[in-house]
């Protein structure tokens, strides 16, 4: 028997034993099997494993020495161990799974930062070695073609939180002090956030798909073999470009954010331009706005570690790509959040 000739095999053996149950019993007669191939002993001791599973005794037979050393080879001549049916696993149980992959997951980030500190400390003692010429193309990536959308969400962002506040300030005669929600909230918290994380869906997401799909294709161990620093020569440039371009791209996100208060508070509270400005100049200090430049820094280095680190761990091809890209933005977002809360408490503690 060959394999060629396993389909009838299969067919008719299935439609003998179709009726079989509990009990009963049937036997393979193999005394007039000559030679046979291993796809086909494969699957006769499948359909004999079957068969057990429903409680029928099956055997092979009559087999000639040939034969018998193949039925040996694939145990069809050890009896089948019992199925033991797989317990569904419990909440707490998914839970615990879950916490020790996320530490999991949390030391790998942190262990990936600590070589990126460690690379960027070599370049600063030989510079020469950086691969400086990636950087502005990335930086034009990353930072000038985000511009358009950075401005029209944080000038919405501003244009909404002054309708909001608009509503109860004015009640209470104080319409003009909206320049001083929009002002202080944007330049301090919504724009850092809201801008790391337009650029958390943009360059986060497409690290991550650049870098796996280098790790899937075995680019990056091709870097290690002519003796590159996959970090040196991947993430820094990367990492730079965030560097430099989240605080300008935040800066423009708080202006053109006041801008939106600014529409609202002329449009719909009667206050002047001159009015406006004049009382976001007294409630905003210059440390409100570096505070946030401050958070920005911080927001560019973990969104160009957990995005770059998530694209070197991609294995399983495109699939794995697309698994790792989404955790890489649902990982920056959560810390973001993170850092952000850090931040505020921090300040709040000190009364910066």
């Amino acid at each position: 028997m060959i394999f060629q000739e396993a389909g009838i095999i299969w067919g008719d053996v299935l439609a003998q034993t179709a009726q079989l149950g509990k009990g009963d019993r049937i036997a393979f007669e193999m005394s007039e099997v000559e030679r046979i191939d291993g796809g086909t002993m494969a699957l006769l001791v499948h359909i004999r494993d079957e068969l057990a599973a429903r409680g029928v005794r099956a055997e092979f037979e009559s087999a000639t020495e040939n034969v018998q050393a193949l039925i040996h080879l694939y145990r069809g001549d050890i009896k089948p161990a019992k199925r033991r049916r797989r317990k569904a696993e419990g909440a707490l149980a998914q839970i615990g799974r879950a916490t020790l992959d996320f530490v999991a997951e949390v030391g790998k980030t942190l262990g990936f930062l600590g070589g990126s500190v460690l690379a960027a400390l070599g370049l600063l003692k030989e510079p020469k070695t950086g691969n400086w010429k990636h950087v502005i193309p990335t930086l034009e990536r990353a930072g000038a073609d985000a511009v358009p959308i950075v401005v029209l969400i944080n000038f919405l962002v501003g244009f909404v939180m002054a309708i909001q506040g608009a509503t109860q300030l004015k009640q209470c005669g104080a319409s003009v002090f909206v320049a001083d929600l929009v002002g202080l909230s944007v330049t301090r918290e919504l724009g850092p956030l809201m801008t790391a994380i337009i650029l958390c869906g943009r360059s986060g997401a497409s690290f991550a798909a650049e870098l796996g799909s280098m790790s899937v294709a075995e680019e990056i161990d091709a870097l290690r073999t002519m003796g590159f620093g996959p970090i040196l020569y991947l993430v820094l440039p990367r990492t730079l470009a965030l560097v430099l371009a989240l605080p300008l791209l935040t800066l423009v996100g708080d202006m053109v954010g006041i801008l939106g208060g600014l529409v609202v508070g002329v449009t719909s509270l009667g206050l002047t331009v001159t009015g406006y400005l004049l009382e976001t100049q007294r409630a905003v200090s210059p440390w409100d706005v570096f505070s946030g430049v401050i958070k920005s820094v911080v927001f560019a280095i973990a969104i160009s570690t957990i995005a770059c680190q998530q694209g070197f761990a991609t294995r399983g091809g495109a699939e794995g790509v697309g698994r790792r890209t989404t955790s890489s933005v649902v990982s920056i977002l959560f810390a973001l959040i993170v850092i952000d809360a850090c931040f505020t408490f921090f300040f709040h503690v000190f009364s910066l």
